[in-house]
């Protein structure tokens, strides 16, 4: 945590000391954390980065040494909301400040110009695209520039999180004048943003001042997104009813929906975004900052600079680009040290839309690549069982002691896990099943035995992963797809429309080998069963047991009319052959087959060693020498559990063990054991596993 402290600062060239100058100006008692240090090096005429959490006073750091130094401070900021903010401060507390932007009319521009190069502003507030123009650094020159001041430099790193071409150009500055110290300053940025601050704006002997990036009066929470505007609703009401918040959403229309769906539900709700005449912005922005219990709701661009203390909560309704930007942004909450909250509903659909952003921008594959590891890094957060504090600390390298900060969900209620390896494998045999050409709802479709108008025009209803999925519901199953594409088992293809398709990494997984631990529904979350009746399609009925006859030329050696039963819908092989071998076959590339035509699947679709081991065929077909090589005593009434030559174990009547039936699901193949295992072997999807 940060301190205060008075030690004596030397006396700078203006004469002014500079903690009579905090005390009268700004009306502190003393410095906190490193902000006296970096006072005393920037006043001394040092140039310095400087990384310090939102809240933690970095504006200080640049206002007191303007004053203290002769001439004007230059600060260097991106947005005109956070200009207008600073300077009405200032000014209220009686420091000559001025903003120059475009929202000034050409007298406006003229008159502050005049004033800076008489001598008579202590702060000028420029964009940076006004600042490297030609006519700006004129001004500059012919004026008495007391420092220069970036704020906001984490916007100067194509890896940062708010990247802004026009801070690129703000390298001029150090060539033009390499005399005045210059400070960077900036609430987040990961180890890549700092270096890339320190090498364009020419730091790279200046020492860096880094501040813990902890917030402890912060806690933070994010839930599964299942309607994510009465959630938030639900959340305002219950914990922060006539508190001042921030809500941030991902587009303009997002942002005036989620609005008037606030203000209609009683809760006072302003919009802010770009796309809204600066006159209703500036009128917003102000009854936020003076009244009390109001809730923006706006873009990410808002907030930058944005003075107000006590703002007891922020949320967010869509997933942001990075950690970087989360952390920016929560940390706007609370900057008067009293608790507050950082809450995020979060779901499959925004992982998918920051993927899809992200492979159809125009960056370099190296931007893309750094993109998309910073996304599965906040992703990575997001469905972390562990302390969230120490997982979020930790990306900015801080080494946090303790394995819990009692202050997240997560450490406050430990979520339960469970064993989701056979759900994982259910949903990835889906995803090859199908093709990997079709997103999260056809998937979940296919699973619950959904018939819908896309299931039965591609014949996924046919397909022997068609219903194994009816023990969850489909928000259920949207949960754990979610959690297989942050584990990287799954990935969506934008190029595709969102395609879920499988990685490297599943492969494990299918054979059983990696280990899946998902998060169990939250403690009072109601689950209902899949609906029956849907727009998109009823729900097919599971399938009942059949009793058949035996054939004498049974494999297992039924004897005539003994009754038997089919698998489950996981285990699709029939107990036992009750329909003579069909030798039909007219799907195209397919060999013929003399599978039993009531087998895992007829001779025109995919079949398995066990299909074929379930036929004798009479000697005709292969299945006899696959049964040779498979079965000992193949007339024993009871043999007990066999394994074939692939490792799949076969018990009475062929039926097989549901943990390994997904390796079924394989095409078909034929001749003896070793054959059909290299068969199998060159035509799975991991062929090399």
């Amino acid at each position: 945590m940060s301190t205060s402290s008075t030690a004596p600062l030397p006396a700078p060239a203006t004469g002014r000391d500079a903690l009579s100058v905090l005390h009268s100006v700004f009306g502190l008692p003393g410095f906190r954390g490193a902000q006296g240090e970096i006072i005393r090096h920037v006043t001394d005429g040092g140039n310095c980065l400087v990384l310090m959490p939102t809240g933690g006073g970095k504006s200080l750091c640049y206002q007191l040494p303007s004053l203290l130094r002769e001439g004007c401070g230059i600060v260097v900021s991106p947005l005109i909301a956070l200009m207008r903010d600073q300077v009405a401060g200032l000014i209220e507390a009686g420091v000559n400040a001025a903003a120059l932007n475009s929202s000034l009319s050409f007298q406006e521009a003229s008159d502050i110009e005049r004033r800076l190069i008489a001598g008579d502003l202590d702060l000028l507030y420029v964009a940076p695209e006004r600042l490297v123009t030609p006519r700006c650094l004129s001004l500059l020159a012919q004026a008495k520039v007391a420092l220069f001041a970036i704020d906001e430099a984490h916007c100067v790193s194509q890896w940062g999180h708010d990247f802004r071409p026009e801070y690129v150009g703000l390298s001029i500055i150090a060539e033009r004048f390499p005399e005045v110290p210059r400070i960077a300053l900036t609430a987040t940025a990961d180890e890549l943003t700092r270096k890339e601050i320190v090498e364009r704006l020419q730091l790279t002997d200046a020492p860096q001042f880094v501040s813990s990036f902890d917030r402890p009066n912060i806690r933070y929470e994010i839930v599964d997104k299942r309607n994510a505007v009465s959630q938030l609703k639900d959340f305002i009401r219950e914990r922060h009813a006539g508190d001042a918040g921030v809500v941030y959403c991902l587009s303009r229309n997002r942002v005036e929906e989620v609005a008037a769906a606030l203000d209609d539900a009683g809760i006072p709700a302003l919009p802010y975004h770009a796309g809204l005449d600066g006159s209703v912005r500036s009128r917003n922005q102000d009854r936020f900052l003076n009244e009390d219990g109001i809730v923006i709701v706006a873009t990410v661009a808002f907030g930058m600079g944005i003075d107000k203390p006590d703002v007891r909560f922020v949320a967010h309704l869509d997933l942001p680009k990075s950690i970087e930007a989360y952390y920016q942004e929560t940390g706007r909450a609370g900057r008067d040290g009293k608790p507050s909250a950082a809450w995020m509903a979060y779901g499959l659909s925004d992982i998918v839309q920051q993927r899809r952003m992200i492979d159809e921008s125009s960056g370099s594959d190296d931007f893309k690549r750094v993109s998309i590891r910073k996304l599965d890094a906040l992703v990575g957060l997001a469905e972390t069982a562990h302390c969230r504090r120490k997982r979020l600390l930790g990306y900015f390298g801080e080494i946090v002691m303790g394995e819990t900060c009692g202050n997240c969900d997560n450490c406050l209620t430990p979520p339960k896990m469970r064993d989701g390896k056979v759900l994982a494998q259910k949903l990835l045999s889906c995803a090859y099943r199908t093709g990997q050409r079709f997103g999260a709802m056809h998937l979940i479709d296919v699973l619950i035995g959904r018939l819908t108008e896309k299931v039965t025009q591609f014949g996924h209803d046919k397909l022997s992963v068609f219903g194994i999925g009816r023990e969850l519901n489909e928000k259920q199953w949207r949960t754990v797809l979610r959690q297989l594409v942050a584990m990287g088992h799954l990935q969506s293809d934008s190029e595709a429309y969102g395609a879920l398709k499988l990685t490297d990494s599943s492969r494990g997984v299918l054979r059983g080998e990696t280990e899946v631990w998902l998060r169990e529904e939250a403690p009072g979350t109601r689950v209902r069963a899949s609906r029956s009746k849907s727009r998109r399609g009823d729900l097919a009925r599971p399938q009942t047991r059949r009793k058949a006859t035996s054939i004498p030329n049974c494999a297992r050696g039924c004897a005539p009319g003994a009754q038997t039963s089919r698998a489950s819908a996981v285990c699709r092989p029939m107990s036992c052959c009750t329909m003579p071998p069909s030798t039909a076959s007219s799907a195209p590339g397919r060999r013929r087959s003399t599978n039993c035509a009531m087998c895992l699947v007829s001779a025109t679709r995919s079949s398995s060693i066990m299909a074929k081991s379930c036929c004798r065929s009479s000697g005709r077909g292969r299945g006899a020498a696959v049964i040779s090589a498979v079965v000992p005593d193949k007339r024993s009434a009871d043999p007990g559990p066999i394994t074939t030559g692939s490792g799949l174990t076969m018990t009475r009547g062929c039926q097989l063990t549901p943990h390994i039936s997904l390796w079924l699901w394989v095409p078909a193949f034929a001749g003896t054991t070793a054959e059909g295992e290299a068969r199998r072997r060159s035509t799975h999807p991991f062929r090399n596993a």
